[in-house]
């Protein structure tokens, strides 16, 4: 999987208009329904679903099932795959919905609920068991909703994991990976003393999706619902536990900046130049092949307090959704049936990705993913509002408050003025 998971595309912007679609949002089909035969039977025969995925999302070969299994079920049905790119995609996806153009599409995790609160998306709450949603795995459906309805359905997702290079582990006498945050420091202060070793562990200091997940692994939220505001979380108590980690494994970062991203530079680049330990990394962040053999890089979940529980991690990951003024919705549904099936979303599972339901996690293939699946129990997601995506906006206040806090602020006083401003951002009118 090298596709980048989007953590927020600016959904309060590009949803703008889709209130207007012709759906309230609230769980009423607007558009008609396309079962044909007077007994109620379907027939779906000179009909084209038009469905639309994200580059590199789809493992090699899926679309071609899914395609054929249903275009078998329903003789004389044609699924038109389009494959489009993330960069852009928001104004199209808003556009596409508005005109009623597009039966399904890939969302990010994250977009999810500014669509659905936009009235783009057909509310498929009385489909959710129909669709195999009783198996499905709560944390991540949990994106897949908005106000206790179901707007999508989870598709996958991965997470973040240590990559370790296996020669620098090695040279410094490490034969297994740590169970325990105790035994990570230990191994972590062995790498720092090791000839030939940069950064026992390159973190930059605004890497806020492992922070997130730590937050989430303590029992916190960066943000939560009070009465009918939003309010930050990070003056919690369980907010400053996971800033706690978060330093001290920050603290094995000799070269990481604490006012830079793990873009700023690339982290690839940086691990991929051999003399890194460990980095905290997705898939699609490992160095080229040319930069560092495959073979030479193993995984590990990041890992928790006790060997019974790794640290938690942030999910990011796509899921499937009806546009509301589709023309074609009971097709629609159906399709969505045979492309989540277990025999369909184990093709997924086998792909490397985490499927949506645990009792598929055995099909799993890959070290990375199957080091990602074991922490993506304790996995969250960010909160659902249409309004997240202002959070992540220049200047991220998460990002600033790490910096902060890091550079040696007061940790109360830092946490409420970027609580604050966290507040501010979700609280404002759409």
């Amino acid at each position: 999987m090298k596709r980048q998971l989007i953590a927020a595309v600016g959904v309060a912007a590009m949803v703008v208009g889709l209130a207007a679609c012709g759906s309230d949002g609230k769980g009423k089909d607007n558009a008609g329904s396309n079962s044909s035969s007077s007994t109620g039977a379907k027939n779906y025969s000179g009909k084209t679903l038009k469905v639309w995925l994200m580059s590199g999302s789809a493992p090699k070969g899926w679309t071609d099932a899914v395609k054929g299994e249903f275009e078998t079920t329903y003789p004389g049905s044609k699924i038109d795959f389009q494959i489009q790119e993330w960069d852009g995609i928001g104004q199209k996806v808003t556009a596409a919905l508005s005109e009623g153009s597009l039966d399904v599409v890939e969302l990010g995790n994250t977009q999810t609920s500014g669509y659905a609160a936009s009235g783009g998306l057909l509310d498929i709450t009385k489909d959710k068991s129909a669709l195999g949603g009783d198996g499905w795995n709560a944390n991540q459906n949990e994106a897949a909703q908005l106000d206790g309805k179901q707007f999508a359905a989870p598709w996958w997702v991965s997470n973040r994991v240590v990559a370790y290079n296996k020669d620098l582990w090695a040279k410094a006498g490490l034969t297994a990976a740590p169970t325990t945050l105790d035994e990570f420091y230990a191994d972590l202060d062995k790498l720092k003393t090791t000839d030939g070793v940069a950064d026992p562990l390159y973190l930059p200091g605004q890497e806020w999706y492992t922070y997130f997940g730590l937050l989430a692994g303590e029992g916190g939220k960066i943000a939560k619902k009070d009465g009918d505001k939003w309010v930050g979380g990070l003056s919690s108590p369980e907010a400053q536990k996971a800033f706690e980690t978060y330093k001290k494994l920050q603290g094995y970062s000799v070269t990481g900046p604490k006012d830079k991203d793990e873009a700023t530079p690339q982290q690839k680049d940086v691990f991929g130049k051999g003399n890194v330990g460990t980095m905290i990394a997705l898939g699609w962040e490992l160095p080229a092949e040319k930069d560092m053999a495959k073979d030479k890089i193993g995984f590990f979940p990041i890992p928790g307090k006790t060997a019974d529980k790794p640290s938690g991690v942030f999910l990011g990951g796509s899921n499937l959704a009806i546009g509301a003024l589709s023309k074609n919705t009971d097709m629609a549904k159906d399709f969505l049936k045979i492309a989540l099936n277990d025999k369909n979303e184990g093709a997924v599972a086998a792909a490397g990705n985490i499927p949506n339901k645990a009792a598929l996690n055995s099909q799993i293939t890959g070290d990375f993913a199957k080091a990602a699946q074991s922490a993506s129990a304790v996995g969250a997601v960010t909160p659902i509002t249409p309004n997240w995506a202002s959070v992540e906006d220049k200047p991220n206040p998460i990002k600033e408050f790490l910096t902060a806090a890091l550079q040696g602020g007061d940790y109360a006083t830092t946490a409420k003025k970027y609580d604050d401003e966290i507040a501010k951002r979700l609280n404002q009118k759409q």
